[in-house]
């Protein structure tokens, strides 16, 4: 399958303002680009830097006044359909370093503080068959509510208000994974038929040896997901981050089949 993406943002800025922005797809294992442009309004710098793990890029960018980028990609994904359920845990000490950080809590996701319901509630299974229950909880108990949460919206927030965003699912999934000793990251990602459309998160576990896409939401598949960049959770992956105050004019994502 192909996807077909069009990124539109538009942002103000008053005084000079660096920039950290990571809209592009990655060229990657399971996905190419086929095509891609991005324009940026003139500003005062502009340079490229790896994102986390090496999967895909960022800009850095200092600029003043009004900010237009415009992104255009086909992305061809090849990544070949897994049953998720079917997969075993990697044992810890067969884990690769670069999995390692995956276990740990992080800003939005406090595994720690939920070590004793991950056991209580899916102590019986192993493997991806936790990690499919876990999706299975996760969809029975939160309702997907635009507006319910804000930056600083941790897993624990989600999991006693039992709403949120795609961030927010991908947050508990994550949280739940790692309290039960599953390596598991956020993926941002342009996915297909995703509503309300804009940049979405997923999670990633790290099964059978091999990363995996799991969307807590429902809303897509690994056939129709872009991966732009990953990371420990929202904070390491965010599309958009303004070191100084910020006005947003408009921004549109469309993502359609090629």
């Amino acid at each position: 399958m192909s996807l077909q993406i069009s990124v539109q943002l538009d942002y103000g800025f008053e005084t000079p303002c660096d920039i950290l922005l990571q809209v592009e797809a990655a060229a990657m294992a399971g996905q190419v680009v086929e095509r891609t442009h991005i324009s940026v309004t003139p500003c005062e710098h502009l340079a490229r830097v790896p994102a986390q793990d090496d999967v895909g890029e960022r800009m850095w960018l200092r600029t003043h006044g009004r900010m237009l980028v415009d992104y255009q990609a086909t992305i061809s994904i090849t990544r070949k359909a897994s049953d998720c359920a079917a997969l075993p845990a990697v044992p810890l000490h067969r884990l690769p370093g670069t999995a390692v950080p995956y276990l740990m809590p992080s800003r939005y996701c406090p595994s720690n503080q939920f070590t004793d319901f991950a056991e209580k509630e899916f102590g019986a299974l192993e493997g991806g068959a936790k990690i499919m229950a876990m999706h299975d909880w996760i969809a029975s108990h939160l309702s997907y509510v635009p507006g319910s949460s804000d930056a600083n919206t941790t897993a624990t927030d989600t999991f006693h208000d039992g709403k949120g965003i795609c961030r927010d699912y991908a947050h508990l999934m994550i949280t739940l994974a790692r309290a039960a000793d599953i390596p598991a990251r956020v993926a941002s990602v342009y996915g297909l038929g995703v509503k309300p459309q804009d940049f979405h998160a997923v999670t990633e576990v790290y099964l059978g040896g091999a990363w995996h896409l799991v969307d807590p939401t429902g809303m897509g598949t690994p056939a129709d997901m872009a991966i732009i960049g990953v990371g420990r959770d929202i904070g390491d992956v965010a599309f958009l981050t303004a070191f100084g105050p910020l006005v947003m004019n408009s921004q549109t994502v469309s993502v359609t089949r090629a």
